[in-house]
């Protein structure tokens, strides 16, 4: 059966009030549905529907006439489309091919549809905190990540723990936020001090950042694993985008909860 046939089956189940809307949509959640970019790109339309976030373009390793292509065939299904690590010269190429392509250059995204969102779409809070200002281009990877997909964002920036005054002048930040994302290279010992203050969910980022005997983020990755503080769940090593999306599944989990 196809996904059209499937599709028309649930409908008909609708109409005939042997099936509830509800019903209907938990099961088009699970239809399997996508399109092809040539023979390149299979797209997940259905993304948004089944876990609550529409698929994101990852960069690297495609060329700049590939991520155009599919911001094309993303951009009708979805209010703004993202793409992950676009470096400037890529981000170049793309711009000429699509004009009203918003680039955010710390961060490395590119954004495309529906960017400017001064009213958050989700309640909570996100606070985002960056031991250094070397960590920023992955801090910024999460925010701009969080607030494109509609989360109010909270910035606290250079605050680590070689000056641990900065990070304790700044505890209402903290006490504010519904969860909270830290990124820290060297050692990686903020995310355990942040833990300690906060009463709400830590999303450790360990970064790259260090000298040697880090190890390009197995170090921080290691120390915030092993933290003694509860309540802090830890993504991979460079990986702002996929905090920012675990941060809006609490957020929108909770929200649901609470209805």
């Amino acid at each position: 059966m196809t996904p059209t046939d499937s599709l028309h089956q649930l409908l008909s189940a609708v109409s005939s009030g042997t099936l509830s809307p509800d019903e209907a949509l938990e099961q088009i959640k699970y239809l399997a549905t996508y399109e092809s970019v040539e023979d390149f790109a299979k797209i997940d339309h259905h993304r948004q529907v089944r876990t609550g976030f529409p698929e994101v373009i990852w960069g690297i390793g495609k060329t700049p006439a590939q991520i155009a292509d599919i911001f094309r065939a993303m951009l009708p299904h979805q209010s703004c489309v993202m793409a992950t690590r676009i470096e400037p010269a890529v981000y170049e190429q793309l711009q000429a091919e699509l004009p009203q392509l918003q680039y955010y250059a710390q961060a490395r995204i590119c954004a495309l549809g529906q960017t400017d969102t001064p009213t958050p779409q989700h309640p909570g809070r996100v606070g985002i905190i960056s031991a250094g200002t070397a960590d920023l281009p992955i801090a910024e990877e999460a925010a701009v990540t969080a607030t494109l997909c509609g989360f109010s964002v909270h910035r606290l920036w250079d605050v680590g723990v070689a000056g641990i005054h900065r990070l304790l002048q700044n505890r209402g930040a903290i006490a504010r936020a519904d969860v909270l994302i830290v990124v820290a290279g060297m050692e990686g010992a903020l995310a355990s001090v942040v833990a300690g203050l906060a009463d709400c969910p830590v999303i450790a980022v360990p970064t790259s950042i260090g000298y040697g005997a880090s190890f390009n983020g197995l170090a921080p990755l290691l120390t915030m694993l092993n933290s003694c503080a509860p309540g802090i769940g830890v993504v991979n090593i460079d990986n702002g985008f996929g905090a920012a999306i675990l941060a809006g599944q609490i957020l929108r989990t909770a929200a649901r909860v609470n209805v």
